[in-house]
């Protein structure tokens, strides 16, 4: 019975900090629109982007973000806080929501390393300002068995807008 009450416990404890954490949701528009949520770990984030680049198919990354303060005290900066920041992460995706007559490789799925690096502003109230530059580096396979490098993911700059709560 311990061991039970243990384990409730620890899930409860677990629920509450994870519920406790701050959160965002937003839009990042750039090479294509994705829609995005951040979770606060500590002082870091973790950072997810679910789009459509290029309006072509459907990719998703993910990235650990390690936030670096800019600080309050530069006089241009208002109220609110500069930071930027760098994170590591994966991408994966499909592409084939296109015309294949204008496109040489046709659908075709893509995997990779992601990273990022941008610079933010958190305003005194709830709302972020964000830009960056998301490259995802990896390969695409069609379904005819042929691989080559995913070039496209290096144009990943985009500018964010996110709610805070």
């Amino acid at each position: 019975m311990k061991k039970v009450f243990l384990v409730m416990a620890l899930c409860v404890l677990t629920a509450a900090a994870a519920v406790a954490q701050p959160r965002a949701i937003g839009a990042r528009l750039g090479y294509g629109v994705d829609f995005s949520y951040q979770h606060q770990l500590g002082n870091n984030k973790i950072h997810l982007d679910v789009g459509v680049p290029l309006f072509r198919g459907i990719q998703g990354v993910c990235t650990y973000d390690w936030i670096n303060p800019g600080g309050t005290n530069v006089p241009w900066s208002g109220r609110g806080q500069w930071n930027w920041y760098v994170g590591v992460g994966a991408g994966v995706g499909y592409h084939g929501f296109y015309n294949n007559a204008n496109y040489e490789r046709g659908a075709n799925l893509s995997a990779g390393v992601a990273a990022r690096l941008g610079i933010e502003y958190r305003h005194s109230f709830p709302m972020t300002v964000a830009i960056d530059w998301r490259p995802v580096i990896g390969t695409a396979t069609d379904f005819n068995g042929n691989v080559w490098w995913y070039d496209e993911g290096l144009y990943g700059i985009g500018l964010s807008i996110y709610y805070n709560f």
